[in-house]
């Protein structure tokens, strides 16, 4: 096992960009690494430079983040990794993000032979824009108001966000505005109504319209002009899209998204 550096994280990415979509999340995450972000983690692999396996997992002198992700194209050495080199540490809660929902049992069975309880959080879907076609949208008059989102936001958006509400949902939503683009609507008090954002994997997300603003088309707007600068700022195009959320799944797909449909990721917690 080998911790990455920092010429070698950049190496990685360009070989995780071959292996897109499946890839999208840690390569979310390497690339938000390279462009000095703010992701704090220890990245490793099972060899170097031909890696079949590549973990983010959290710098704990540094960062008390409990999130992990990784990719892999072999499970036998994923196990390994996961079992026999300690790559993780499994005294401690944590949560795997992201990873193929076909990994689940293995991630279960592990930890139960640990003695430590596992919780499947969520299922989803991949949608990614490799080559950024969309549908035109008309937003002439409202060109003026779009903008992006700024930190006497962060409490708005806290506090309509499925997975904030809290201090630590405060502090990520403050940290995604501060570090990735964003785009929002705002009213005639410039003040957002519809707004979109970026995760520290580069993901796409966290999309919501005010209720007495919907069915107006703001969602298709802010969708379209966020992803029109991610591509041209040199970000993956993509998002996490929970399974039940069919709006969302078809707002996404028909402004042009994709998916592999043999591929869900999913959000795994541990010692919780």
């Amino acid at each position: 096992m080998k911790v990455l550096n920092a010429e070698e994280l950049r190496v990685a990415e360009g070989v995780l960009f071959k292996q897109l979509p499946k890839s999208l999340r840690v390569y979310g995450l390497l690339h938000s690494m390279n462009m000095h972000k703010g992701n704090t983690v220890d990245v490793v692999v099972d060899t170097w430079p031909d890696f079949k396996v590549i973990i983010c997992r959290p710098d704990l002198k540094v960062n008390a983040n409990k999130t992990v992700s990784y990719y892999s194209t072999d499970e036998q050495i994923l196990r390994r990794m996961l079992t026999e080199e300690n790559s993780l540490d499994w005294s401690t809660y944590f949560m795997v993000e992201g990873f193929d929902l076909t990994h689940a049992t293995l991630l279960k069975d592990m930890s139960s032979a640990r003695g430590v309880n596992a919780r499947l959080i969520c299922v989803a879907r991949v949608m990614y824009l490799p080559d950024c076609t969309l549908p035109p949208i008309k937003v002439s008059e409202l060109r003026s108001r779009i903008s992006s989102l700024n930190d006497s936001h962060v409490e708005l958006v806290n506090s309509t966000w499925k997975y904030g509400g809290d201090e630590v949902g405060h502090w990520n939503i403050k940290n995604y505005i501060s570090n990735f683009p964003s785009c929002c609507i705002t009213d005639d008090q410039g003040q957002p109504v519809s707004w979109i954002l970026v995760y520290n994997d580069c993901a796409m997300g966290i999309l919501y319209t005010l209720p007495e603003h919907r069915r107006k088309g703001y969602a298709k707007i802010v969708v379209s002009t966020l992803a029109r600068k991610l591509h041209a700022e040199g970000y993956p195009v993509y998002c996490f899209i929970d399974e039940d959320n069919e709006v969302s799944y078809r707002l996404f797909k028909k402004m042009g998204f994709t998916q592999d449909p043999s591929y869900r990721a999913a959000w795994l917690e541990f010692n919780f």
